[in-house]
């Protein structure tokens, strides 16, 4: 049996370590320096973009289509064995084209996902404001919508898959940071196997690590001289609450309009926000030092009002 170590418990280490542990050939450790899903995991929107994406081949498209075939099975597991209730939205995706001239190539893109087995719909501004009444369409050329796609909580994932990897054998040390690296023994001078992981308060045993750790990714490779250099795209997001549901109740997708995603929580809530804050091309000690902007929030929260007015 293989000693897997996973440095990083976001979604991406917890859904790591939860598909491993479904192997028997594996014995799995997670390492984290806070509680789980504590970074860009509890930011996130967790809007699943796939069948939507212009990404039609290659492997960021297989990377999406396995995401998308996955997550069904998936949440249903989870919720049976950790009895963890999922947030999610699968209504479907609806974005709003601004542009006649970027029809032809929506229209390409449907027809391309048409032969891939999956659903894409090309509609009129009358019908966004038929399904979508709180949707303002003066501008709108058309809507795309793509009832495959969907939205799931981050935060409550990590939660639901922490809890199913631990039911399945894992191993979780969390508010320890990882503080060092041991070669194999049998490996050479130059190798990057290591044989053991040091915390602040023990050493572990492994065979093979995962790094799963964010903006911490750097100075950890950097102490195997591997250095990967993973650096910030910050986002500006807002919850919102309102009296009622927005548009028809029965009927929320979540609407991305000029990049700016319209997220629908239930009970009237809502997150709005978009990814709007790219690092400097300096240098990445310059990206990870950026501060976030508040005016720019006040220009993500003016673009969605300008498509759903009901969020004044």
């Amino acid at each position: 049996m293989k000693q897997i170590t996973i440095i990083g418990c976001g979604v991406v280490g917890a859904a790591i370590a939860y598909e491993l542990s479904l192997s028997p050939e594996f014995r799995v450790t997670v390492i984290d320096q806070a509680a789980a899903g504590q970074g860009a995991t509890a930011a996130a929107l967790g809007v699943a973009m796939a069948v939507i994406s212009h990404k039609v081949k290659g492997r960021n498209w297989r990377l999406r289509q396995a995401s998308l075939c996955r997550y069904p099975s998936l949440i249903t597991e989870l919720e049976t064995l950790t009895g963890h209730t999922i947030q999610r939205n699968t209504q479907g995706i609806l974005s709003l084209c601004f542009d006649a001239e970027d029809l032809p190539r929506w229209r390409s893109l449907q027809a391309i996902r048409q032969r891939q087995g999956y659903s894409l719909e090309i509609w009129e501004p009358g019908q966004v404001s038929d399904r979508c009444p709180h949707l303002n369409v003066d501008r709108v050329a058309a809507a795309i919508y793509s009832p495959q796609d969907f939205q799931i909580n981050p935060s409550e994932l990590t939660q639901a898959l922490v809890a199913g990897a631990k039911a399945n054998g894992v191993k979780f040390h969390f508010g320890q940071p990882v503080v060092g690296f041991d070669r194999a023994d049998a490996a050479p001078e130059d190798s990057r196997f290591c044989g053991a992981v040091h915390t602040s308060t023990q050493s572990l045993t492994t065979d093979a690590i995962v790094i799963s750790a964010g903006l911490g990714t750097l100075p950890l490779t950097q102490t195997l001289h591997q250095p990967v250099a993973v650096g910030p795209v910050l986002g500006q997001a807002l919850r919102i609450h309102s009296q009622a549901p927005l548009g028809n109740p029965d009927f929320q997708p979540v609407v991305n309009g000029n990049d700016l995603h319209l997220v629908p929580l239930g009970s009237g809530d809502y997150w709005v926000g978009a990814t709007v804050e790219f690092p400097p091309e300096t240098s990445l000690d310059a990206a990870l030092a950026m501060p976030p902007e508040a005016g720019r929030l006040e220009a993500v929260l003016a673009g969605a009002i300008a498509y759903c007015p009901a969020l004044a």
